[in-house]
């Protein structure tokens, strides 16, 4: 059972007791000046307590030109960071500091003209041009590397991982997409990985013969006339030969399409496996792959085959930090897979700038110092109204605390919207969460009541402590000419599959409900155009599964109108209505209203009226995406 991934490993002198690496994540957890918190250090611990042989850190910034996170630049940082390594290592895992610089990735330096680059080529990500980089200043650079590792060394970290992927300073030197230099360290591939080289020699000389070195790199640019990986094949000599232990094999940069250092749902487990591969044939040290794993079934799997000697679980440790120690007891049923949504992860850091991170289906991922330890002092009897993923968070956290907990569903299915999410291409894996929360609701003994709609007059006979309101959202229905021709219908008739597709369907509304219903569609030979009143889709093409959508939606040749509203419908002629003329469409045999959801309103002024603790939750309160529902319904159990 797990026996390859489970077992030990060694580089250098250091011995890993298996092969399970988490690898570094982005926080934003740190103090503005990039000293470690406590935050910093409840949120690495809970990580460590997974029982991993690695854990790396989030990035530590050599050099104040290129540091957006925790720093290491000075000696001020070593006590934090040697508080970091103490927590890992209590939880019985070895350490290592990821070394980092941010290059033209770095936005504030970016804003006040002091970031650095290979040459002066705008961001991807930030549009600015950094500052190109004398001799001097990639001589000082070097330098900094090589300080910041014997700082590492001063914390106790057991290792050092050179950043050298996802489009940093690193990187940057290794593209032709930021890098046009005409001296020694530019032009062919070669000549650009000539810096990443020299700062592994750096830290190498620094720290001496015996301490582990690794780098992780792209193994492939993953962008338009990118570097490769059989490029980066041909660089293996030089960086083993300046002192590379281990080869972290990661891809593309954060200007890459869709998103693809974090993969979206579209990607299988170990989708980038076949990298780590091609480099592991051309090499004799240890390679990590990565690339969605979730289940440590297909990781032993990929390390039996060959494809790498180990494997690392990023965003899964942030959904279920205890899925090592459920695998090792054969309790895969309780394992809460992590569902590539990057909304608490990814989307939380890049698009709510000083956001910190979380996890949409772990509540407790960036608050472990603000979860209750439990069990309650005074448990209460707590009623839960509505068994979406706000409702269930509720019932699930309240009844972990020990209070006595009833869940009531107005319809007969748990799961709230999610039935109706479900439903569309690539988004199994958010049925399957939802049905675990489900059975762990079950699990942790609550009351559970469907086809029951709560009244006042129940909750006053009834007389519980507490409830938290969790009755989700309704349809916003859009008003036009002939809303009961047969051919209207809504977007959860559709994915729940109450009628059929049609063939050539109008949908109204081009949200997340609306282009995941074109996506449905599509699937069974649907002819689809979306019809949005707004001037373009609400659906980020910046997030991973927004671009595989809208890849989808061109593939298929949907058409979008915008700036347009449904005016009438007529048989198979739809009427729509644009700021300064109207348009008939015909042959539309489908009418999909997707134009969203507002909050209910139930019970809202009963519970204010009645003088009952309450607290109202998820969409009840505003209609958002799982990450709000599930945080307002664990703080809501937290704080009964």
């Amino acid at each position: 059972m797990l026996d390859h991934l489970m077992s030990p490993i060694k580089i250098r002198n250091l011995e890993l007791k298996n092969r399970c690496v988490i690898p570094p994540m982005g926080t934003n957890l740190g103090n503005p000046n990039g000293t470690v918190t406590e935050k910093n250090l409840a949120y690495i611990k809970r990580r460590a307590e997974t029982g991993v042989g690695l854990v790396i850190t989030e990035i530590v910034g050599v050099h104040p030109s290129g540091c957006v996170g925790l720093g290491i630049f000075d000696d001020k940082y070593i006590p934090g960071l040697t508080q970091m390594v103490d927590a890992i290592h209590s939880a019985g895992s070895k350490a290592a500091l990821q070394l980092h610089h941010a290059g033209r990735e770095a936005p504030f330096q970016l804003q006040k003209g002091k970031a650095l680059g290979p040459s002066a080529i705008p961001s991807f990500v930030y549009g600015q041009p950094p500052k190109e980089m004398t001799k001097d200043d990639i001589k000082m650079i070097i330098s900094a590397f090589g300080d910041a590792a014997v700082r590492a060394q001063a914390a106790g970290a057991d290792a050092v991982e050179i950043h050298g992927a996802h489009g940093y300073l690193l990187t940057q030197f290794m593209s032709v997409h930021a890098n046009q230099r005409t001296d020694e360290y530019g032009g062919d591939f070669k000549n650009r990985a000539r810096f990443v080289i020299e700062v592994v020699e750096e830290v190498r000389k620094r720290v001496g013969d015996d301490y582990p070195v690794l780098l992780r790199i792209s193994a492939e640019e993953y962008i338009k006339h990118g570097y490769t990986v059989d490029e980066v094949l041909t660089i293996l000599p030089e960086l083993i030969g300046a002192g590379v232990d281990v080869l972290h094999a990661s891809v593309g940069t954060h200007g890459s399409p869709g998103g693809i250092t974090s993969a979206p749902v579209e990607y299988e487990a170990g989708w980038n496996i076949w990298r780590a591969k091609k480099i592991k044939e051309a090499v004799d040290i240890p390679v990590i792959g990565v690339g969605r794993y979730t289940d440590p079934r297909e990781a032993d799997k990929a390390i039996a085959n060959g494809d790498a000697d180990m494997i690392a679980f990023g965003r899964q440790v942030l959904a279920d930090p205890d899925f090592l120690i459920k695998a090792q007891e054969g309790r895969y049923e309780d394992i809460r897979t992590c569902l590539a949504c990057n909304q608490g992860c990814i989307e939380r850091l890049i698009l709510e700038m000083g956001s910190s991170v979380r996890c949409a289906i772990n509540p407790e991922t960036g608050q472990e110092t603000l979860v209750p330890k439990g069990p309650a002092e005074n448990p209460k009897n707590v009623w839960v109204v509505g068994a979406g993923p706000a409702g269930l968070t509720a019932a699930y956290e309240a009844a972990k605390l020990g209070h006595k907990v009833s869940l009531f569903e107005q319809s007969n299915h748990l799961g709230g919207q999610i039935q109706f999410a479900r439903q569309a291409p690539h988004k199994e894996v958010y049925g399957q969460w939802i049905d675990w929360l489900a059975a762990q609701v079950k699990k942790a003994g609550v009351d559970i009541q469907t086809g029951v709609t709560v009244t006042e007059d129940m909750i006053k006979e009834g007389k519980p402590q507490a409830v938290i309101l969790a009755i989700g959202g309704k349809k916003i229905m859009p008003d036009f000419q002939g809303q009961d021709q047969p051919s209207v219908c809504d977007a959860w008739q559709v994915l729940n599959q109450e009628v059929p597709a049609g063939k050539n369907a109008i949908i109204v509304g081009a949200g997340l409900i609306g282009m995941e219903t074109a996506d449905f569609l599509v699937q069974k030979g649907c002819k689809v155009t979306l019809l949005e009143m707004l001037k373009q889709s609400p659906v980020l093409k910046i997030t991973g599964h927004g671009y595989q959508l809208h890849k989808r939606m061109r593939e298929a040749n949907v058409m979008f109108l915008f700036g347009a509203v449904l005016a009438a419908v007529d048989g198979d002629k739809v009427t729509l209505r644009f700021d300064d003329k109207e348009d008939v469409l015909e042959g539309v045999d489908q009418v999909v209203l997707a134009a969203g959801m507002k909050p209910r309103e139930d019970l809202k002024e009963a519970l204010m009226n009645l003088g009952i603790q309450h607290t109202v939750v998820g969409d009840a309160v505003q209609v958002r995406r799982i990450i709000e529902a599930t945080d307002e319904g664990a703080k809501a159990a937290w704080a009964l």
